[in-house]
């Protein structure tokens, strides 16, 4: 029989049955994409009031540390995600090359984080939807967006990308909307509402130049500012860049596109959060942006275009519906890859033919309606303390990323890489040197990193805000160490 006539072997897609496994649906526009939405989200149009409060025009050099760490942290991820791609990257990774205790404390920790994020985008979704409609009750308009992008994941990886790609397209297209407006009315001098002419300048002439609250300093309430203590809100805006290495073990080519994307990460932030802000502080004099309403409204307010605040509370629709889809998905196949280590029950470890850990989806979701309903009926509670929990569960797992990838190098340099690898059978130097997408000076990167993240920590117990969370972050550790304790107990 010739070949032409041999039974061809289904294409892995959503839509044709094949055995049950992740699929590998997710093709490059969708990873570019996931990588540059979760880097834009209600943080930057919303949160950056706070952080330019806080520091002024040298928010600026904020962002660019932040963002050269978290590029790092995404590179040291990508790193693993390339050469071993896996669902559930960073559970699956502490447990092959740390321990099983930490895959369970990474994976569990991760999971959580994302159950009480997607609570808060889920809780303000209606105040969005309320701008319009103010008469639909906001636990009505919570219920129909998580029963909307429930069914979307369940429908396939695939379905779940284009989910994504478009609500980043509606992200990215609003943020260069403004800075090209933003452009315009500095090139052409046209007027604003607070009388001062747009220039770049204003950077250094508008409230004691670019360091108007300098490294670090006291206000008269006790409450601490300065560039320092922008740098703890500048990175929680950062949550959510790492969702591509989650995505490795359902990505059609991870060796070509995981790098691509990791790649594109520093340049997005210089363009969306530097390159936006910039402009925006060019504009709007820094000392005017009180954060009763967006940066990106003010822009436009000032020139006259009232009908940015409308447009803008879409685009913060799309976001919040966008950080909840990308939250289900990563917390499904979180369950997954727990599942499958023997570090959660075995019915999240299953599939159904599409590809679709379902258990994993409808489970989260379940969890996530219980979280929102806590924030209805306890606000306060759910807001001090919960949300404590999941300020500090970032750094928790950027910290086990960095932590992981030093010891995936021993692993490897000791010749246990992954049997299917192209390290396979390689030891020592000739392994490392045979990492595809290595991170930049991983001898003493990952411990620079480490150090800036304890950094970030000490910061955040100046600030009363804060403080909650550090405290928060211990007991949640201690927890999670209890938890897995007990689990190993009963088996």
């Amino acid at each position: 029989m010739s070949t032409t006539d041999a039974p061809k072997k289904p294409r892995e897609t959503d839509d044709v049955p094949v055995p049950a496994t992740l699929r590998k649906s997710l093709k490059n526009r969708h990873i570019q994409l996931i990588a540059l939405g979760g880097a834009i989200g209600t943080g930057l149009f919303y949160g950056s009031s706070e952080s330019i409060a806080l520091a002024g025009p040298s928010i600026l050099l904020a962002y660019l540390v932040g963002g050269l760490a978290i590029f790092a942290i995404v590179r040291a991820l990508s790193e693993m995600s390339v050469e071993d791609p896996k669902a559930g990257a960073f559970s699956y990774y502490a447990t092959r090359y740390w321990s099983k205790r930490a895959g369970f404390i990474s994976g569990w920790n991760y999971w959580f984080n994302y159950i009480l994020v997607s609570m808060v985008e889920l809780s303000v979704v209606g105040s969005f939807v309320n701008y319009w409609f103010p008469a639909i009750p906001t636990w009505v308009s919570a219920a129909v967006f998580l029963v909307i992008i429930c069914a979307a994941n369940l429908l396939g990886v695939s379905k779940f990308g284009e989910f994504e790609f478009w609500f980043a397209i509606i992200k990215i297209v609003a943020v260069i909307a403004m800075i090209i407006g933003g452009l315009a009315v500095i090139i052409f001098a046209l007027p604003t509402a607070s009388g001062v002419r747009a220039s770049f300048a204003n950077w250094f002439t508008v409230g004691n130049g670019f360091f108007p609250n300098g490294l670090m300093g006291q206000n008269s309430d006790g409450s601490w500012t300065g560039l320092l203590m922008a740098l703890v809100v500048v990175m929680f805006s950062f949550g959510g860049t790492e969702l591509i290495g989650i995505t490795a073990g359902e990505t059609e080519d991870p060796k070509t596109t995981i790098p691509r994307a990791t790649n594109d990460i520093i340049w997005r932030i210089l363009v969306f959060y530097i390159g936006a802000l910039g402009v925006i502080m060019a504009v709007v004099p820094w000392n005017t942006i009180d954060g009763k309403s967006s940066p990106f409204v003010q822009i436009f307010d000032s020139v006259g275009i009232h009908a940015a605040a409308g447009i803008l509370n879409f685009v913060c629709l799309t976001a919040v519906m966008s950080v909840y889809n990308s939250g289900l998905y990563a917390n499904s196949r979180m369950l997954y890859s727990l599942a499958k280590q023997g570090n959660a029950p075995a019915y999240l470890g299953k599939l159904n033919s599409r590809g679709v850990p379902v258990a994993g989806v409808l489970t989260s979701a379940a969890i996530t309606a219980i979280a929102v309903v806590v924030v209805f009926v306890w606000p306060e509670f759910a807001f001090n303390y919960l949300m404590s929990i999941a300020t500090i569960a970032g750094i928790i797992n950027w910290t086990m990323i960095m932590l992981t990838e030093m010891k995936f190098r021993k692993v490897v340099a000791a010749g246990g890489a992954p049997e299917d690898s192209e390290l396979a059978g390689k030891s020592g130097k000739e392994a490392l040197d045979a990492i595809h997408f290595k991170l930049p000076f991983a001898k003493v990167t990952p411990w620079v990193v480490l150090a800036f993240l304890a950094l970030v920590v000490v910061l955040m117990c100046f600030s009363a805000s804060y403080r909650v969370a550090v405290i928060a972050g211990v007991i949640w550790l201690a927890i999670l160490f209890a938890a897995y304790q007990i689990t190993q107990a009963k088996k």
